[in-house]
């Protein structure tokens, strides 16, 4: 059975075998989680990311699709990097944000990562209202899980404020 655990801190310090990046498309870093995780895990990450630009995803990362790299000086063994969709009121882009978990996960398997750590994707500067983006987030991960269950020993949702704390806590 896998446990679906909520942590009020920085997903830079979680010592899993995964954590996810909230990325843009050029995943070359920026701001929010993904200038913390290019900061924190310094040019190694970079460096891969430049090779799969460089690559196979010389246009670019789509949203909701999800790459690995190494973790760099991260806790974690592996960044696995994914491109939330921006909200947009007028047009259902959830499948998007959903496929950003699901993606997550089956790279996470392909690594072998036992225990992962996911941020409130598209939740920031991507502008997503954060009680649906926490809906999503733990309704497509519980799903997944489900699926298969034994290949995850943890899936933690990590938040840096008490808004997304209470968010997910409600959904959780």
């Amino acid at each position: 059975m896998t446990d679906l655990t909520l942590v009020h801190g920085d997903i830079t310090e979680q010592d899993v075998d995964a954590v996810v990046n909230a990325a843009n498309s050029s995943l070359l870093g920026g701001g929010g989680v993904d200038g913390a995780i290019h900061r924190r895990g310094g040019p190694d990450i970079l460096a891969e990311c430049r090779r799969l630009r460089a690559g196979r995803y010389g246009g670019g990362l789509p949203t909701g699709h999800a790459v690995a790299t190494a973790a760099g000086r991260l806790p974690a063994r592996f960044v696995i990097h994914t491109v939330g969709p921006v909200w947009a009121e007028g047009e259902d882009r959830s499948a998007l944000l959903a496929s950003c978990y699901d993606e997550s996960l089956r790279v996470a398997a392909e690594l072998d990562a036992r225990t992962v750590a996911f941020p409130a994707i598209s939740t920031g500067v991507y502008g997503w209202p954060l009680e649906d983006g926490a809906r999503i987030a733990v309704s497509t991960v519980r799903e997944a899980v489900d699926a298969a269950p034994g290949q995850f020993d943890e899936v933690r949702f990590v938040v840096f404020d008490q808004a997304g704390h209470d968010a997910f806590a409600a959904v959780l």
